[in-house]
C-alpha cells in the first residue's frame, strides 16, 4: 500500500494545477463589448420602447441611477427590476459586463 502513495501523490498534484490554470482562465477572460452587449440584450427595451428604460446617453435619466451606486445597479440587473427580467437578457453576462454596458449607455 505505501508504494502506491507516491504516485497518488503525484496525479493529485498535476491534478491540481491543471484544475488551478482552468480556473485561471475562466477569470482572466475578458469581458465582452459593452456595444455587442446593448445591441443583443438590451437595446430592445433601453432604445425607447420601455419608457422607464433609461434610454443609452439620457445622462438625466442615468443620473439618479448612478447616485445610488454601481453596486446597486449591477444587483438590479442581475436580480431583475420592474419590467426587467433578471439578468437584463443576458444569461452570459458577468457582473464585469454588466457594469461595462452600465458605463457605456450612461455616457
Amino acid at each position: 500500500m505505501r508504494g502506491n502513495a507516491l504516485p497518488m501523490r503525484l496525479i493529485m498534484k498535476k491534478y491540481l494545477l491543471v484544475a488551478g490554470f482552468a480556473a485561471i482562465s475562466c477569470v482572466a477572460q475578458a469581458a465582452q463589448d459593452p456595444e455587442a452587449v446593448f445591441n443583443k440584450a438590451c437595446a430592445a427595451c433601453h432604445n425607447g420602447a420601455l419608457p422607464m428604460a433609461p434610454k443609452k446617453g439620457d445622462k438625466a435619466a442615468w443620473e439618479p441611477r448612478l447616485a445610488k451606486g454601481m453596486d446597486t445597479l449591477v444587483q438590479s440587473v442581475t436580480n431583475g427590476l420592474n419590467a426587467m427580467p433578471p439578468k437584463g437578457m443576458c444569461m452570459d453576462c458577468s457582473a464585469e459586463d454588466y457594469k461595462a454596458v452600465i458605463e457605456w449607455m450612461s455616457q
